[in-house]
């Protein structure tokens, strides 16, 4: 079998020539894997079905990387619910509402820009703090009107494609009461936060007044999850369940209030904060979450020399430490207490 490290230096030099032919003079390492990871399908044999399932994903990606490009500097909340609730039902205004609250916060709204919850959604946001990624499908799902009127929407094949880009923009997640999709969506980003495979976000499960759907998944999780021992029993934790539209919306700001980003280099785990903490905070931290690490203490630093290219936040106060790969999910509990510091910033928060 083949791979791109197979590919002869002549048909390297002459990938090299065809995106010097195009123009291209950024990031020409990557450009030139992509190439030639193309021409190693080819020498693979790779079926048809395989190389269009390629293209098209690729084509996929490219298009959604455009759709969202000109919003990067716009922190983004993803709402997922049920294509098939109906508007008169109160779990469609909530949805409304807390869209509405968050893009008076700044934020712009990303949904599945299909009927039913996506559509309350993109209705409380509004057109112009709305973003959609819709899935072409054989017998439904449209983009609903608020999407269609401004066409900030991008139309996917591929479910996993649709799905990295409904994942890989957003600084904050809500889910209200769906059905498999929604439940899907869910549980795929409780494994990225518990895997490490995601950088921690605020995730919110929000109902009706009074409704009792997320608390049943809840006893469920409790009950038959963690009651077999398999999951962890704070895994849950890292949600908020509520059914205050004003609650849900502070969780998605609040989270952003001090932390501002991570980044490995090595071992080690390095937070970039807005507020610089004190001594006395960093000692209550390490009292706090000693069993957090590995070995060592978190410990105040300046920006690494491995962080040189992440020039914007070179200025940010920083926190370092050796966090145990195994507690990586729990590092939601960290940044909690890091929102929490007296150190933190005042007023409305919002992601960086």
């Amino acid at each position: 079998m083949h791979d791109h490290a197979s590919v002869s230096s002549d048909v390297t030099n002459d990938l090299r020539g065809v995106m010097a032919d195009a123009g291209i003079t950024e990031n020409t390492d990557l450009i030139a894997r992509i190439l030639a990871t193309g021409v190693g399908l080819g020498l693979d044999r790779a079926s048809r079905l395989d190389l269009k399932i390629t293209t098209a994903a690729l084509a996929e990606m490219r298009a959604a990387f455009q759709h969202f490009a000109p919003y990067a500097g716009v922190p983004k909340v993803t709402i997922f619910g049920s294509a098939r609730t109906k508007p008169d039902e109160p779990v469609y205004l909530a949805a409304s509402r807390v869209a509405e609250a968050l893009a008076e916060s700044g934020w712009m709204v990303v949904t599945g820009a299909g009927p039913g919850i996506m559509q309350a959604a993109a209705e409380g946001a509004g057109p112009d703090r709305s973003l959609g990624v819709s899935i072409r499908l054989p017998f439904e799902e449209r983009p609903n009107a608020v999407i269609a009127e401004n066409s900030r929407n991008v139309a996917m094949k591929y479910f996993f494609t649709r799905k990295l880009m409904l994942v890989k923009e957003s600084h904050g997640f809500v889910c209200v009461p769906g059905g498999f999709g929604t439940l899907d969506e869910l549980f795929e980003l409780l494994t990225l936060q518990q895997t490490g495979k995601a950088e921690p976000t605020p995730i919110v499960l929000l109902d009706k007044p009074g409704g009792s759907f997320w608390r049943g998944l809840q006893r469920f999780v409790d009950d038959e999850l963690a009651g077999s021992g398999l999951i962890s029993p704070d895994d849950f934790d890292r949600l908020l369940l509520t059914d205050s539209v004003e609650e849900a919306a502070a969780a998605i700001t609040d989270f952003w209030r001090n932390y501002d980003s991570l980044r490995w280099v090595g071992d080690r785990l390095v937070l970039r904060l807005k507020s610089e903490p004190s001594d006395a905070e960093i000692s209550a931290l390490n009292d706090e979450f000693a069993g957090l690490l590995s070995s060592g203490r978190i410990e105040r630093t300046e920006a690494l020399r491995a962080e040189a290219d992440d020039e914007p936040r070179a200025v940010l106060p920083r926190l370092v430490m050796r966090l145990n790969p195994m507690r990586v999910g729990s590092l939601y509990r960290l940044i909690r207490a890091i929102n929490r510091l007296p150190s933190a910033p005042e007023g409305p928060a919002r992601a960086a």
